[in-house]
């Protein structure tokens, strides 16, 4: 990309100039001929042709056209291309930003966008931001790695306020502790080395490098496709919590059930602690859909026995964790020890 000199991208309006965004993308699709999308896709050119021309149609005034998508698309080895290029098809049509328009998420079960605006992968924070990383060791170099300059003049940029987005998060977390004096505490993030998703941190329990997992609502062994290697991994910990309403596969995994679970008990090392938790309709909370609705629900029932609500069940954890480090001390005790947190029981 080149600039003008006053720092902003440049623009051919006429869109003549072969270096053009728009020239640019139609050089790299032409390739993609009716009989090449045959060819790869299956589809048959008729097909293929009607479909194009039905999309094409909403370009007219009158007219729109969604596209709504789920995990055939997400999940794909290039499922970051698909969304993305079905986001440049409606911007083409001039179907973004308008009733009815738009490239839209299917989520697989309630909550799901939920979890999407909290952030919970590993390299994440809540609200689309990312964690620091090991190299951005101040709150300048983090700041100014993560909010983008303005390409155009006037443009909203709305992510130019990820500074303000970042402090607030920070309040949030600390409150009355996280000054401008201490960098919002941003000192008090974990900087991450490299991405850690569920087949790396697998893979690291696999290597012994991993001596406890809390498992909160997640059912690895029925999930993954190498189970034996699931298992296997399971077996070297020295702990494993499950979060969990129901005794999953995960939480029995030392347990042989023949053919299904070929395991020597008395061989894994593992202690298992099983916390019940309630279900979606044992509790109060908040859930967004994928229009980012934020709805409140109200419990149905009380919850059996001594389960008790995920946040209770971590809030416990960190309380205990809290009183561990005031009495034993240990390293980085500054996010807990400074910051105050009383715990609500339900009525």
């Amino acid at each position: 990309m080149s600039w003008d000199e006053n720092g902003f991208a440049k623009r051919d309006t006429t869109l003549q100039h072969p270096r053009c965004v728009w020239n640019l993308l139609k050089q790299h699709v032409s390739r993609y001929t009716p009989e090449v999308v045959e060819n790869i896709c299956g589809t048959p050119k008729a097909d293929f042709l009607k479909v194009c021309e039905y999309i094409a149609e909403t370009s007219a005034h009158d007219k729109t056209a969604s596209f709504l998508y789920a995990l055939g698309w997400t999940q794909h080895s290039i499922g970051a291309q698909n969304i993305r290029t079905m986001a440049m098809i409606q911007l083409l049509l001039g179907n973004m930003g308008m009733a009815g328009g738009g490239v839209n998420a299917l989520r697989g079960h309630s909550n799901i966008q939920g979890l999407t605006d909290l952030g919970l992968l590993s390299q994440s924070l809540p609200g689309y931001m990312t964690l620091p990383s090991e190299k951005q060791t101040d709150l300048q170099t983090y700041l100014a790695a993560n909010t983008p300059k303005p390409l155009l003049k006037d443009q909203v940029n709305y992510w130019g306020n990820y500074p303000k987005f970042f402090v607030s998060m920070m309040k949030a977390f600390f409150g009355d502790k996280a000054t401008a004096e201490n960098s919002w505490g941003f000192d008090w993030l974990p900087k991450w080395d490299k991405g850690y998703d569920v087949l790396q941190y697998f893979e690291m329990m696999n290597q012994g490098k991993v001596n406890g997992y809390i498992c909160q609502g997640f059912n690895p062994v029925a999930s993954f496709p190498n189970k034996n290697k699931v298992v296997a991994s399971l077996s070297k910990l020295k702990f494993l919590v499950t979060i969990d309403p129901l005794n999953t596969e995960t939480s029995t995994f030392w347990q042989n059930h023949g053919e299904s679970n070929d395991v020597d008990p008395a061989k894994i090392q593992t202690e298992v602690f099983r916390l019940p938790s309630t279900c979606f309709a044992e509790e109060n909370g908040s859930i967004v859909n994928s229009g980012r609705w934020l709805q409140w629900h109200w419990k149905g029932a009380d919850a059996p026995g001594i389960a008790t609500t995920d946040g209770e069940i971590l809030a416990g954890i960190f309380l205990r964790l809290r009183k561990m480090y005031a009495e034993q001390g240990g390293p980085a005790p500054e996010p807990g020890a400074e910051h105050d947190v009383e715990l609500r029981h339900a009525a």
